[in-house]
């Protein structure tokens, strides 16, 4: 492996891609979706925002969850794309740090809201007559200041903690960002304590929402099963596959990340696997919510003057 000597506190981004024709296409390939994420997710923003039909407490959530999406990409593939054409890998210390800060905020207060988006569906169908008063629009407001705020602090613990590790080995991390659990590979102290803390915020903000999310589809699919008409029984079921469909992309990679232990886990692996949540499911989920979603097709014929065929 290239060697890197360092003169300061600054890191170095080994990278995702190789240095070569492959390498290239790859990037232009990530630039590619980080355009498509981009202007998905700002769509989706917007259509929210000035469509009235869309002003219910799911789209509500749904408009967070792309502006978090919109955040979370631009947090890694810029400086990665920047890195890879520049020639240059090292990052600052204030600038890992502020990557790392936003990048678990975003990690947290998604896998928050997607449980938030479960119980409004789960409210919507096994307890349609209580919805309007369960998820009121302060409810709502709640949910989504709740999602922010847990995420944010459990993120400013985990960054305080990570750069206050005394790094007295190389100082290249073997990730395209900086990744928490990658820089602990650089200590030169005993991190035992730090990565139960990590295996400990996994599990409340990701393994334990991914199990809630789960049992309340399980119970959502049930009344829908027993549903007497045909036409809400199919509406309900893509409502929930686009849900699951949403829900397993992003915490199946980051679960199985962040819980395997250190021993399991290679740098080649873990980058692959990052690929899905920070740059994959940003561009997919706008795409996912649009696509199988009559709704938002007709917001879009409404707004943009598009999918004119729709019927409303």
């Amino acid at each position: 492996m290239e060697k890197w000597n360092h003169t300061s506190n600054d890191f170095i981004l080994l990278g995702l891609l190789p240095p070569n024709q492959t390498g290239i296409f790859l990037l232009c390939l990530i630039i590619l979706i980080f355009f498509l994420a981009s202007v998905g997710n700002s769509t989706m923003i917007h259509l929210i925002h000035v469509d009235p039909r869309l002003h219910t407490p799911m789209y509500f959530l749904l408009s967070q969850l792309s502006l978090m999406d919109l955040m979370y990409i631009s947090t890694t593939v810029p400086k990665m794309a920047y890195n890879f054409l520049s020639g240059q890998k090292g990052i600052s210390f204030l600038g890992c740090g502020v990557q790392s800060f936003f990048f678990l905020t975003m990690a947290c207060s998604e896998g928050l809201l997607l449980t938030s988006m479960a119980y409004d569906r789960y409210l919507a169908i096994c307890h349609s007559l209580y919805y309007p008063i369960r998820m009121s629009k302060m409810m709502c407001v709640k949910m989504i200041g709740g999602s922010w705020t847990l995420g944010s602090i459990n993120s400013l613990a985990h960054t305080v903690f990570a750069l206050h590790i005394p790094y007295c080995r190389s100082r290249a991390i073997d990730h395209f960002f900086c990744d928490v659990p990658a820089m602990l590979l650089l200590a030169c102290t005993d991190t035992w304590v730090y990565e139960y803390m990590v295996f400990v915020s996994t599990s409340l903000f990701l393994l334990f929402p991914f199990i809630g999310i789960t049992s309340s589809y399980g119970r959502v699919l049930f009344a829908v099963y027993h549903m007497h008409s045909k036409e809400g029984r199919k509406k309900a079921f893509t409502t929930i596959s686009t849900h699951l469909t949403v829900v397993i992309f992003y915490y199946a990679p980051f679960v199985y990340t962040y819980l395997r232990p250190r021993d399991l886990r290679s740098p080649a692996e873990d980058k692959i696997l990052a690929v899905f949540y920070t740059i994959l499911t940003p561009m997919l989920n706008p795409i996912i919510y649009s696509l199988r979603n009559k709704e938002v097709l007709g917001a879009m014929r409404r707004v943009f003057g598009i999918f004119s065929f729709l019927k409303e």
